[in-house]
């Protein structure tokens, strides 16, 4: 058996690392009864309603319904169940007691101005804000209008500036209940925004193309499009009866090319269903590939339970060929995704707004099947070296791994065969003759067919495709003296922009292909060389694109669980503590990124943390990724809290780039400024929602040339830092982001806020 050396197992057994999930993600409250009871639905209104709208009698119903609390995320200590982004707001409830509390109360948290009544009589008013909630004992007029039984509890609130809150409970002040995590609504907010690529979308074509680039087999079977779905209670363990409705694959739930756009709650399960035709042949295996699901998930095939996986970003394989039979088979997929905790889900959260996302739920990535031999290549895993023009080609077998077989690797340039070698155990070595390197002025590509031949070298019994770009990266100094990024030992500035990789109707998942290149394609035509792509993993064609391109990429580890204080450059840096469990599922499914990438040229930097958001053990886990990877750099905080550890020192500064060059300790590493800019420019008809928390760093210009001005002073400032010692740079960002207006394009890409040609003049000479 051949097999790439690894310094972790290849993966966590699922069901281990499903019952890790459930114990590290379990929600405080673990009670049968529902445990919103405690705060249920209230009416609202943004309109001003009649005069008597707090009495008993008034008629609500043509009010909107929700959870509380009202507001907008990031107001201190507010849990959001519905968002309120106006002035006013008036909501009304019923709240029914047995008995009258002892010492009854008000549990409330109020920005601004608020006027609570209680069965048609004002019992309190409230001035200014809170950034948390206060018991407040009930005024003897409030006791009064309490009673036994049903009470209407009326509230208005006005807001004045600033963030804005309210949320109200009627409690026993000597025994106030904890307050569950705030309901998500049913729906996600939903935009009108959509990408051309979207609204040419065919279900019966979304996502054909072959998924996995570097490694490909010509026989496959596509399993995107329509699949039933279904929601239940977490508890909820048998496969469902009866389908809700269909939902398009490869789009997450609460995205609007899913055809459904729900949000899915932390104590809910999400379930798949479809039909799939299959052909097993005896002696072969049949495998099912998801490229990938978040967050947790468990499949079934026939009604036998055949595996799944934990971990949102990263493909995985089942092998089925116990329970697959000819013809139709019923594949079933359950998913849970709790968005909270330990879980790593990059800048999702149930509560979107400012930096934060929409949440995405279930299979956003293709879903496909492939029958292979008995004795079948699992993985290949490339290194090169373009000193001596070798390419090193390690393939893991699977299946009869213990066959006695050989092993056949053939190099082409084009359609020109230029080596070949073969391999009876260990990996191959191939030298090729006058090597062309891979850069991005030059991103050349070798094309390899990887062949597993039977003991004699006579018959084929599996063969797949790959390629290799031979390129090494490092790191020198100048004349100078300021330590430098290298490419095959030429010193290279590294140059792009932050790029979240969402997208208003697909979400995490590109509504195309071709929508997903035009994006590097915009951004190699302005001058960029480099992307860092920030807190998300994309699908395996992007690296495959930057490759045959030539782009650059630093690539982010998924974050989550919880952080330590942010102290960004200054010495004496905090770890945030976390339990044994969660760091190890924090390894596994940093493996998992790695092992899936790790063959793609343009990969050349791995971040595994930013801005200190679930920074942790930040040495070890540094340690770990350079042993596991030394042909890469590693920035083992983009603006995070800074350690001794990798090779890269990353300052965080908006909206203009600096560095604190009189920290001598920081000489040793190559400095960078891993963000900067983020100057925001709001495009009518082109927003997310119109709203006033639309925002771009250094406050919105007046003008578009106001706008395009201070891109340019950033770019100035940023040429000044490159002759102290500036290596690299990232401009924040690529498109705007739902609430976050600072994209050099629309969220919808049908607005170039810059255009491709006059960046690459701003840029002339960066990269050099």
């Amino acid at each position: 058996m051949m097999t790439p050396r690894r310094f972790l197992e290849r993966s966590t057994p699922w069901l281990a690392a499903f019952l890790l999930f459930t114990t590290l993600t379990a929600f405080a409250s673990a009670e049968e009864a529902d445990p919103h009871a405690i705060d249920g639905p209230w009416r609202y209104s943004f309109a001003k309603p009649a005069d008597d709208w707090f009495k008993p009698g008034f008629d609500d119903s043509s009010w909107k319904e929700g959870y509380g609390g009202f507001g907008t995320a990031g107001t201190p200590n507010a849990r959001v169940g519905t968002e309120w982004d106006g002035k006013n707001i008036w909501i009304r409830r019923e709240v029914e007691f047995d008995s009258i509390p002892e010492n009854a109360s008000l549990l409330i948290h109020h920005d601004d101005e608020t006027e609570v009544y209680l069965n048609g009589k004002q019992i309190a008013t409230f001035d200014k804000w809170t950034d948390q909630y206060k018991v407040v004992p009930m005024t003897a007029e409030g006791r009064a209008a309490l009673q036994a039984g049903k009470n209407v509890l009326a509230v208005h609130t006005y807001q004045d500036a600033g963030g804005q809150y309210i949320d109200v409970h009627i409690v026993d002040g000597k025994n106030v209940p904890q307050l569950p995590a705030a309901r998500l609504p049913e729906k996600p907010y939903i935009s009108d925004l959509i990408t051309t690529w979207g609204e040419q979308l065919s279900p019966e074509s979304v996502w054909q193309e072959y998924p996995r680039p570097q490694m490909t087999r010509e026989n496959w079977q596509n399993l995107n499009g329509k699949w039933n779905y279904a929601i239940t209670s977490e508890k909820v363990d048998t496969i469902p009866q009866q389908w809700e409705g269909k939902i398009l694959v490869p789009f997450g739930l609460e995205s609007k090319l899913s055809g459904v756009q729900r949000n899915l709650q932390p104590t809910s399960a999400l379930w798949y269903e479809r039909s799939v035709d299959l052909k097993p042949v005896d002696g072969q295996r049949t495998l099912l590939n998801f490229e990938a699901v978040d967050y947790a998930c468990r499949v079934f095939l026939n009604g036998t339970e055949v595996g799944g996986h934990v971990g949102g970003s990263t493909p995985f394989t089942i092998d089925v060929t116990d329970a697959a039979k000819p013809g139709d088979n019923q594949l079933v997929v359950r998913v849970e995704d709790k968005t909270g905790g330990w879980q790593l889900r990059g800048k999702q959260t149930l509560h979107p707004g400012g930096i934060w996302y929409t949440p995405v739920s279930g299979i956003w990535q293709t879903v496909w099947a492939e029958q292979v031999p008995a004795t079948y290549i699992s993985d290949v895993t490339i290194a090169t070296d373009p000193k001596t023009g070798n390419i090193t080609i390690d393939p893991t077998l699977s299946g009869q791994a213990d066959a006695k077989v050989t092993v056949k690797a053939t190099i082409f340039d084009g359609d020109k065969q230029v080596a070949e070698a073969k391999s009876n155990g260990d990996p191959i070595s191939v030298e090729v003759a006058n090597a062309k390197l891979w850069s991005p002025d030059s991103p050349h590509l070798y094309n390899i067919q990887v062949e597993v031949l039977d003991q004699a070298g006579d018959k084929v019994i599996d063969s797949i495709g790959t390629y290799a770009g031979i390129r090494s990266v490092g790191t020198m100094k100048d004349e100078d003296g300021h330590l430098r990024f290298t490419l095959n030992g030429k010193p290279i500035f590294h140059w792009g922009p932050l790029d979240q990789g969402w997208w208003p109707d697909g979400l995490l998942t590109p509504p195309s292909d071709e929508a997903m290149l035009y994006d590097i394609e915009y951004l190699q035509a302005a001058g960029f060389n480099m992307i860092r792509k920030h807190i998300k993993v994309e699908p395996r064609r992007y690296y495959y694109h930057c490759d045959r391109l030539g782009m650059l990429v630093w690539q982010d580890q998924v974050s989550g669980g919880e952080s330590p204080p942010w102290t960004r450059m200054r010495p004496n840096p905090e770890d945030a503590q976390w339990p044994d469990a969660a760091h190890d599922q924090y390894l596994a499914e940093f493996e998992e990124m790695v092992d899936s990438l790790e063959n793609h040229p343009s990969i050349v930097v791995w971040v595994p943390y930013n801005e200190a958001w679930g920074q942790h053990r930040t040495v070890s886990s540094g340690e770990w990724i350079l042993k596991r990877d030394p042909s890469r750099l590693v920035n083992i905080a983009s603006g995070g809290n800074y350690w001794d550890v990798g090779h890269v020192a990353d300052q965080h500064s908006y909206p203009h780039p600096s560095f604190p060059f009189e920290q001598k300790r920081l000489d040793s590493k190559v400095k960078v400024v891993g963000e900067f800019g983020g100057h925001g420019w709001p495009v009518e008809a082109h927003l997310w929602k119109k709203t006033q928390a639309n925002w771009g760093y250094g406050g919105l210009p007046r003008t578009v040339k106001e706008y395009q001005a201070r891109y340019q002073e950033s770019i100035d400032i940023l040429r000044k830092l490159k002759e102290k010692g500036i290596a690299g740079a990232v401009y924040t960002q690529t498109t705007d982001v739902e609430s976050e207006i600072n994209g050099l394009m629309t969220y919808d890409r049908k607005v170039i806020k810059i255009p491709a040609k006059e960046l690459n003049e701003i840029h002339t000479g960066l990269t050099k």
